[in-house]
C-alpha cells in the first residue's frame, strides 16, 4: 500500500510576552462566546466532523472524516488529565427562527511540561475573513494565562499556508518539524485539493437548538 508523508510544523508562543495572541479577544456584531459544557461535548464533535470533512487534516488523522472518530477524539480530549474547559470554546451567531449557527471551535489541553496545547480550531466557510479563528485562539491564549501556563503550542500541516502565516501573525513561531504517515493511495490527491481550500481552520454550520445542549 502506498504511503503519503505530511510534513507538520510544532509552533508555539510565549504568553508571558507581550504578542499579537495575547491581545484580548472581539467578535464582530452578532456572535458570542459559548464557553464549555459537559452538554456540548457532541456539539465540538459535530462541528469538529464538519469542520475537517474535505480539509487536509481529514487526511492526515482519518478520524476527523467520520462523525463517530470525531465523537471517540473529542471524547478522548475530555477525559485527558490536562483537559482545561477555560480554554476551550465555541463560537455561536444569532438566534433567531433558525436557532443559532455554530460557526467557531477550539479545544485546549496543558500537555506534560505544562504547555498549553491547542487540539483543534475551526471556522465555518460562510463566516470565515471576519477574524473569528484569530479571537479564538485570543481567547483560548486568555484562558491558559489565567492558569499561569506560560507557553501556548500547535501543530499544523505545512500544506495549510494560510493557517500558518495566520498563526506567525499572531506570534507563534516555528519549532519543530515532524512527519505524520498515512496509507492510501487517495491520499495525495486528496490532500492537494484541501490544501488549496484550506483556511485559518476548519468548519460547521449547525442550525436550531435542539441539539445536545440548549444555550
Amino acid at each position: 500500500m502506498e504511503s503519503t508523508y505530511f510534513k507538520r510544523f510544532r509552533m508555539e508562543v510565549d504568553l508571558r510576552r507581550e504578542s499579537p495572541a495575547v491581545e484580548p479577544a472581539t467578535l464582530p456584531p452578532g456572535y458570542r462566546f459559548v464557553p464549555w459544557n459537559e452538554a456540548l461535548l457532541d456539539v465540538h464533535a459535530r462541528t469538529k466532523f464538519r469542520a475537517f470533512l474535505d480539509e487536509i487534516d481529514s487526511v492526515v488523522f482519518p478520524c476527523l472524516g467520520e462523525l463517530d472518530g470525531c465523537r471517540r477524539l473529542m471524547r478522548e480530549i475530555r477525559n485527558k488529565r490536562g483537559f482545561l474547559p477555560d480554554a476551550t470554546w465555541l463560537v455561536a451567531f444569532g438566534r433567531g427562527p433558525e436557532g443559532l449557527l455554530w460557526c467557531g471551535t477550539i479545544q485546549t489541553v496543558v500537555a506534560t511540561g505544562g504547555i498549553g496545547t491547542i487540539q483543534n480550531i475551526g471556522v465555518v466557510p460562510s463566516h470565515r475573513g471576519l477574524g473569528l479563528g484569530t479571537s479564538l485562539i485570543r481567547q483560548a491564549m486568555a484562558g491558559l494565562r489565567r492558569h499561569d501556563v506560560v507557553r501556548g503550542s500547535l501543530e499544523v500541516t505545512a500544506e495549510n499556508s494560510r493557517a500558518v502565516r495566520l498563526y506567525q501573525r499572531l506570534g507563534f513561531r516555528r519549532c519543530k518539524t515532524v512527519y505524520k504517515t498515512v496509507d492510501g493511495t487517495g491520499a495525495t490527491a486528496t490532500a492537494r485539493k484541501a490544501a488549496d481550500a484550506s483556511v485559518d481552520g476548519a468548519a460547521i454550520e449547525l442550525a436550531g437548538v435542539g441539539e445536545s445542549a440548549v444555550l
